[in-house]
């Protein structure tokens, strides 16, 4: 199971397309950290292994915070009997040498979000006066790739950006990035010709995935290998589905838990608090609620041809 750590809601870039809610400036404490690995060693069984993830807005603002959390966490599984890894998701801009070193020595895993070329990647990733962080995040990923060479890049797809979305990835893979984890945002209002478009990029994505697999190059392209797997473990396109709260918790700079990073600050979808532990119950009902089906989806093309496929 992994728990992100939602550091803080601060950040020092203003990212057009992030959810995250910032009207109020909210970080995580030391004490609020420390329950939080607790939760997490009294939720994984002994000789187990659980994620400690942290996450912001932008939490390299926090490195200490990170150090001694991560120094409790060692100390916490010797003494549990369970064991943890750990990943940051950053935007790079504060990545020095002193950070990837401890990053190594301590097997920090990092992610860094990255949207491809300048035209894509500066048209929504821009810093807190508006400009464009390309160039900035150049010589970034570069250290972050000489010292950790298989961190992966996380790009998000707009309306807007998809015509880019084939020459991004090549751009990434150019520059070292052999893990990709490419999302659409879902929440932008997609329009039909976006769609072809998207449509169309893909098809290049396939070559391009096609050519490296031939020559036998190490890589990874999500959502292409989920997709593959899910085709050979013969599941349908659209029985793919997140855990909600089952397989990750989210934790908010003031402690309330959450099954998921976009809820964090929903009182809705709260489950609880490292202090007072998990709601089991309301867990369980919105695991449950995320299970069934919608009914726009009962006659999708892409459900039916999917599960004839699965029969065949």
């Amino acid at each position: 199971m992994h728990f992100t750590l939602h550091l803080t809601n601060d950040c020092n870039m203003a990212c057009a397309y992030c959810y995250v809610n910032r009207s109020r400036l909210q970080s995580m404490s030391f004490a609020t950290a420390y329950r939080a690995v607790d939760l997490a060693a009294a939720l994984t069984p002994r000789g187990d292994s659980a994620g400690i993830i942290f996450f912001g807005g932008e939490p390299l603002l926090y490195k200490e915070l990170i150090y001694e959390t991560i120094a409790y966490a060692n100390w916490k599984e010797k003494r549990a009997g369970c064991y943890f890894h750990y990943k940051v998701t950053t935007n790079g801009l504060l990545l020095d040498e002193a950070f990837l070193e401890y990053s190594r020595r301590n097997n920090l895993f990092i992610a860094l979000s990255h949207d491809g070329i300048q035209a894509a990647h500066d048209r929504y990733r821009r810093d807190i006066k508006g400009r464009g962080t390309y160039k900035t995040l150049a010589e970034k990923a570069q250290m972050l790739l000489a010292a950790r060479p298989y961190a992966p890049a996380l790009m998000t797809v707009n309306p807007d950006t998809a015509q880019y979305f084939a020459e991004s990835v090549e751009h990434l893979y150019r520059l070292g990035f052999r893990y990709l984890i490419c999302s659409l945002n879902y929440a932008a209002a997609w329009q039909e010709d976006e769609l072809a478009t998207l449509a169309g990029e893909y098809r290049r994505l396939a070559a391009f995935y096609y050519r490296l697999t031939l020559a036998e190059e190490k890589f990874y392209l999500s959502p292409f290998e989920v997709k593959i797997s899910s085709h050979i473990n013969h599941k349908t396109y659209c029985r793919e589905r997140c855990e909600l709260g089952m397989k990750q918790l989210s934790v908010a700079p003031d402690g309330r838990l959450y099954p998921c990073v976009q809820f964090v600050g929903d009182d809705n979808y709260a489950l609880g608090d490292v202090y007072a532990g998990v709601n089991e119950k309301k867990r369980e009902q919105l695991y449950r609620q995320n299970e069934k089906e919608k009914e726009t989806c009962r006659e999708c093309a892409v459900r039916s041809a999917a599960t004839i496929s699965a029969a065949a």
